[in-house]
């Protein structure tokens, strides 16, 4: 397996009234293309994060504050989350917004969950299977029955496992937060895509 240095990330800041966004920004790369490809990607994200906040806190005087965290940063694939909280007067209470990006450092592709399975595969049963055993091991609250992962599912790459998630009240009571569900990348060899981020992130260090 080839060795790829993680890609130096630099944080910026958006200020204006009511809003303090921090976000990720790619500095460095080989590949001037990817870099930029990568970059617009978040700035596109960042921005539909902030639309989605407009149609939900419709109060006065909105307040925004937007973090990040880095999930995955090696072997050629860089995964963050990115996260938008924003209250208006008088909603009774604040909503976040968060979304996982996962991207090739090599080329500036961007993941969806379904680039990470074999076409044809029973991936997605296999992760609903998986979601609804832990659901009911960790004994959390559904708003129905059975939960089901779909090919656009929010998702991040960390410490060796795809980490799936859904938004606030999609699947659970709003004092849940964002429900996650960790699955080894070693247990998705059967069904990932070869040579693709799960079976990188499952490779043995040369």
């Amino acid at each position: 397996m080839a060795y790829y240095a993680p890609v130096e990330i630099r944080t910026q800041t958006y200020k204006a009234p009511g809003i303090v966004i921090q976000y990720p920004q790619v500095t460095g790369l080989a590949n001037q293309q990817a870099e930029a490809k990568i970059n617009r990607a978040i700035t596109a994200q960042i921005q539909e994060m902030q639309r989605i906040q407009q149609g939900v806190q419709t109060g006065r005087n909105p307040e925004t504050i937007g973090h990040f965290e880095i999930k995955t940063n090696e072997r050629g694939l860089l995964s963050l989350m990115l996260s938008n909280y924003t209250y208006s007067v008088p909603m009774a209470h604040g909503y976040t917004v968060a979304k996982g990006l996962t991207f090739s450092t090599q080329t500036g592709q961007s993941y969806r969950l379904s680039d990470l399975f074999r076409p044809g595969s029973n991936y997605l049963a296999v992760l609903s299977a998986e979601v609804n055993r832990q659901i009911k091991e960790r004994n959390i609250p559904t708003l129905e029955g059975s939960v089901t992962v779909q090919p656009n599912q929010d998702f991040y790459l960390a410490d060796k496992s795809l980490v799936i998630f859904y938004p606030l009240y999609a699947i659970t009571p709003g004092y849940v937060g964002f429900p996650m569900f960790p699955i080894s990348v070693y247990s998705l060899q059967s069904v990932a895509t070869e040579d693709g981020p799960l079976m990188t992130l499952s490779a043995d260090m040369a």
